[in-house]
């Protein structure tokens, strides 16, 4: 049996029990209400009941709605639920401060039904779209570290790459939002090793020829297993699984794709992953210094990798080693 939907539950803040009476006869045939005569309140109701949306007045005595939103903005727990200032006030200037304290809308007394219930329905969709998108984004890293139970490498190495590649990618010229997407894309890039049979995957020693040439059509195989979308996201992921072993001269794989054929964020990818594998320890090697590492990285510009890239590796040293530092691995 499907459990039912519940309403979305609305926290709705003001000293005056009759504007409370007011938005409770307008709201509460779509919403759970719950209310709050005063900002400690207010704050205290928030933390334990995490409502979608809060009603928030800004004159009340105590806590300002102000130094309330302020306060719920600056808390990891709360920060994410949008805050509404519904009030009297009705000056440029407040307004602007309502915004700068990190409130979304602004609805000013005495209200208009129409408008609240208006601006209600629109921050409540913007929230569940904001959490379709976390969802999504939670569903995609768990398909990345899929890819870590078939392999020698850690969670760790695909936080770093996936940062790594951020990083150049913005350096590149990438949007915020563009790099973004690439960071969450990124750790998909080797999924395919999940139809990789574990007698190749987990072998200790050296691979034959034949064993390799299985090896290599784990970019298809995660190609495949990402299939056609029209997500942004995993569209991104899909070009990087595919693309992530091609090389600058034409000498990678699968499909021996050369210079700017390959898909820009297959190459920053290639850069990201060499350089986290080569400074990693593994079972099978100790991990190689950053100085070695770079040196044998600018000696493969215009060979394995793009040279913008290289030089933009090195451009972007101190912030891939604090992130090289932030998540590394556990002894």
């Amino acid at each position: 049996m499907l459990k039912t939907i519940e309403k979305p539950t609305l926290l709705v803040v003001d000293d005056e029990p009759v504007n409370l009476r007011v938005l409770k006869q307008l709201l509460a045939a779509d919403y759970q209400l719950i209310f709050a005569k005063n900002g400690e309140e207010a704050i205290r109701i928030t933390s334990q009941r995490q409502p979608q949306l809060i009603l928030l007045d800004i004159m009340m005595p105590g806590l300002t709605g102000f130094e309330v939103c302020r306060i719920l903005k600056g808390r990891d727990d709360t920060r994410h639920i949008p805050v509404i200032f519904v009030t009297a006030l009705n000056d440029e200037h407040d307004e602007a401060e309502g915004f700068e304290v990190g409130a979304v809308d602004y609805i000013t007394k005495p209200i208009s039904p129409p408008v609240v219930k208006a601006r209600v329905k629109t921050h409540l969709s913007l929230v569940q779209s904001d959490e379709l998108m976390r969802t999504r984004l939670q569903v995609v890293q768990r398909l990345g570290r899929a890819a870590e139970y078939k392999d020698n490498e850690t969670g760790m190495h695909v936080l770093r790459m996936s940062h790594y590649s951020k990083e150049l990618a913005l350096a590149y010229g990438f949007s915020d939002e563009q790099a973004e997407i690439l960071l969450h894309a990124a750790p998909m890039h080797d999924i395919g090793k999940i139809g990789i049979s574990d007698s190749i995957m987990l072998k200790p020693g050296k691979l034959t020829d034949e064993e390799f040439a299985i090896m290599k059509t784990h970019p298809e195989i995660g190609a495949e297993i990402l299939g056609e979308c029209d997500s942004a996201l995993l569209v991104i992921a899909k070009s990087v699984s595919l693309t992530h072993h091609e090389k600058w001269d034409g000498s990678g794989y699968p499909n021996g794709l050369a210079g700017e054929d390959i898909p820009i964020e297959g190459r920053i990818c290639a850069v990201a992953d060499v350089f986290d594998a080569l400074t990693s320890k593994r079972p099978y090697k100790e991990p190689w210094s950053v100085e070695k590492t770079l040196a044998f990285m600018e000696s493969q510009k215009g060979k394995h990798f793009d040279p913008a890239l290289i030089d933009l590796l090195m451009l972007k040293l101190p912030q891939i080693l604090e992130i090289k530092e932030k998540w590394k691995d556990e002894d």
